[in-house]
């Protein structure tokens, strides 16, 4: 039985071929081209072709699939059980009587793997930077080196910097998640620096593809020496800046993550260098939290204009 059911395949692709080349002589080749492009992908200039299509690469494993399935799934029990009890997992009662809340802390590798690093090599520059964790194990350690030398390309105007940006946050099947910070009014950290100027940079997840660029920010300054600083920056002291210019058409940042708002939900946090000073840097961040300053009652620090006043 299972040599017939061979012979009858390969028959059947025999008089495939057959046809292919006898009713279609000339599509022939047209045909195998399409199918070798459509496997194809982009290749840099001087590279090497690969040996096999890309789509071969690919690890098709039954097991693996099955495990990110299981993972999957109880992370969305853990977020259908928390979203039960109440706002972020916590009742609804303790939710209202939050004065802090500690969003990030460098205990170990697993909380540096939260964050990523990046500096201005992606665009030919030179400036290094590090993040690894502090003495006994208590602090993240962002260390490196500026050079504000501009890449010989040509193009490129300014160049001398170097960030660090927390991971957006993900939920159960790759869904985008949205931080709630609407029962806080201010950033409250943990930092010792070198004595220079640091901007923090909160990102937010743009609906429109010409607002990928939007941040707000505000300048840390670090006074140096050894000994450790807490910095209060109140939300309200965040102003709306895009590739790196400050807009005039300013407005406070959204705290809430309401449905029907997505395109101004908090989605991740960053700090940057770029003082175009030349040389080395360091701040080390014990934790990042949240605070509410009942004394602070401030809304909005900056001018804010109407839109098409009426006359």
């Amino acid at each position: 039985m299972a040599l017939t059911i061979t012979l009858l395949n390969g028959a059947y692709l025999c008089g495939r071929c057959c046809r292919q080349k006898v009713l279609h002589p000339s599509l022939g080749p047209l045909l195998s081209n399409s199918v070798s492009k459509s496997y194809s992908s982009y290749r840099r200039p001087g590279s090497q072709p690969e040996k096999k299509p890309s789509w071969q690469n690919t690890d098709f494993s039954f097991k693996k699939g099955i495990d990110v399935l299981k993972t999957q799934l109880s992370m969305l029990k853990k977020e259908t059980k928390d979203y039960l009890i109440g706002p972020g997992g916590h009742p609804f009662s303790q939710y209202l009587l939050e004065q802090t809340r500690v969003l990030w802390e460098f205990r170990s590798q697993e909380d540096l793997n939260k964050w990523v690093i990046s500096s201005d090599v992606e665009i030919g520059g030179k400036s290094e930077v590090y993040l690894k964790l502090g003495r006994n194990n208590q602090a993240a350690l962002l260390y490196g080196t500026l050079n504000t030398e501009l890449p010989r390309d040509g193009e490129t105007k300014y160049s001398g910097y170097c960030s660090m940006r927390a991971k957006p946050p993900v939920g159960s099947f790759a869904r985008k998640k949205y931080y709630d910070w609407s029962n806080f009014n201010s950033l409250y950290l943990r930092v010792r620096g070198d004595g220079r100027p640091w901007m923090v940079n909160i990102y937010t997840d743009p609906y429109f593809s010409h607002q990928k660029d939007d941040l707000y920010n505000y300048f840390m300054f670090t006074r140096g020496g050894p000994y450790w600083e807490e910095i209060k920056i109140p939300f309200s002291k965040f102003f709306l800046s895009s590739r790196g210019r400050v807009q005039d058409n300013q407005h406070p940042i959204w705290l809430d993550k309401a449905s029907f708002l997505k395109a101004l939900s908090i989605s991740t946090l960053g700090f940057t260098i770029g003082d175009k000073v030349d040389g080395p840097f360091q701040l080390e961040i014990d934790f990042i939290g949240l605070l509410n300053d009942r004394a602070h009652t401030e809304e909005f620090a900056y001018e804010t204009y109407e839109k098409n006043p009426q006359v």
